[in-house]
């Protein structure tokens, strides 16, 4: 896997980079990439696949997987960068369990669990949320989390520099053209969002953490055109072929354009997609999986749906039922863990901070509530 190597200074910017700079000092900045025919035929059948999810699998049963489907999305996007914790360990972590690993892996996840729920919160093209995401995955992990690198970088592949990225002092005004192009781009979603990955592979921003950022806004310009690509663990495909993800960012960097890495990336989206489609989640998943929650759920879950019972409640009175005034603790031990763990619902999810917001228990919630710690279910 290529490793990033400090350079300490500024780098000198490849060739290619200032080719393009200086043919558009005068024009608005516009990625390089071609349509190819491959390209069209698979936006085609992305969109297809969706259709096919969308018909084969109900949104209820979709957000009772949403949990399962962030872990393994987690466990994919750290994993191509070495971390070797597994999604069980993962899973342990969101419910605030102890995990023997390593300390950085383990800050890692943390991270990682913290950002991928406040991305939906984050617009594209907004540079502040960029920076924020960057502080969320990062903090504890390297010296300026939420900032851009100061000093030069390679890529490298063993003892081999495959790419040097721009210099420092030109990556604020190299992102801010990034952006502005995703604000204004009539692109599809699916192509806009590969550009953007591969772009901000090749200008390398941070001194850390550049590839889970590129992922993490490939997911989040993709959801804002179909929210079901919020929970799609496409991630562990890429970390699959992660040897193919790799060329492919470095066959367009040699190409100068970013087709190579679209088509490679529309192929993994497809790929997920199709695999979903395929084989949707059935009844007897969906009870293995709430069955399988049972014996990791936390007891303030346990609490919160028996506080709950089969009332619509809001936040503030569910507190109060709890006997709870910290509202930290309640959003963090309480109502986030249910919400993704499918046992909570949302009476009006398409606007989770109205101040109307209620919860009620969904079907997996009343019956995890008629059921003791560690108790299981018979055939």
């Amino acid at each position: 896997m290529p490793v990033i190597a400090n350079s300490g200074g500024a780098a000198d910017s490849p060739h290619r980079h200032l080719t393009r700079r200086q043919a558009i000092v005068a024009a608005e900045y516009s990625p390089p990439f071609a349509l190819s025919p491959l390209i069209l035929t698979l936006v085609a059948e992305i969109s297809e696949c969706i259709g096919q999810v969308r018909a084969a699998t109900d949104s209820a049963t979709l957000l009772r997987l949403r949990r399962i489907n962030r872990i393994r999305t987690i466990h994919g996007t750290l994993a191509i960068e070495g971390n070797r914790l597994t999604q069980e360990q993962i899973t342990a972590i969101l419910e605030g369990k102890r995990v023997l690993a390593p300390p950085r892996e383990v800050q890692e996840v943390r991270n990682a669990l913290l950002a991928y729920e406040r991305f939906q919160s984050w617009t594209p093209s907004d540079e502040d949320h960029l920076l924020e995401a960057h502080r969320l995955l990062m903090t504890a992990l390297v010296d300026d989390p939420g900032a851009y690198r100061s000093g030069g970088v390679g890529v490298m592949a063993g003892e081999t520099l495959i790419h040097m990225a721009p210099p420092a002092d030109r990556v604020p005004l190299l992102m801010r053209d990034l952006l502005r192009w995703l604000g204004r781009s009539a692109d599809h979603a699916l192509i806009n969002s590969c550009v953007f990955h591969y772009e901000l592979e090749f200008i390398h921003p941070f001194a850390d953490g550049n590839g889970r950022m590129g992922r993490l806004w490939q997911t989040l310009i993709l959801s804002r055109w179909r929210g079901l690509f919020a929970d799609l663990p496409i991630e562990t495909l890429v970390h699959a072929h992660q040897g193919a993800y790799y060329q492919a960012i470095a066959d367009s960097t040699e190409a100068g354009s970013a087709t190579p890495f679209i088509e490679f990336m529309l192929g993994v989206i497809r790929a997920a997609l199709a695999e979903l489609a395929s084989a949707p989640p059935d009844e007897s998943f969906v009870e293995a999986a709430t069955e399988q929650g049972t014996e990791q759920v936390t007891e303030q879950v346990r609490r919160l749906l028996a506080a709950l019972g089969d009332d619509t409640c809001p936040a503030k009175e569910l507190m109060a039922r709890l006997g709870l005034a910290h509202r930290p603790t309640f959003l963090y031990d309480y109502l986030r863990p249910a919400l993704v763990g499918g046992w909570l619902a949302m009476t009006d999810p398409d606007h989770p901070r109205s101040p109307r917001q209620c919860y009620r228990r969904t079907a997996g919630g009343r019956r995890l509530a008629t059921l003791r710690p560690q108790e299981k279910r018979t055939p």
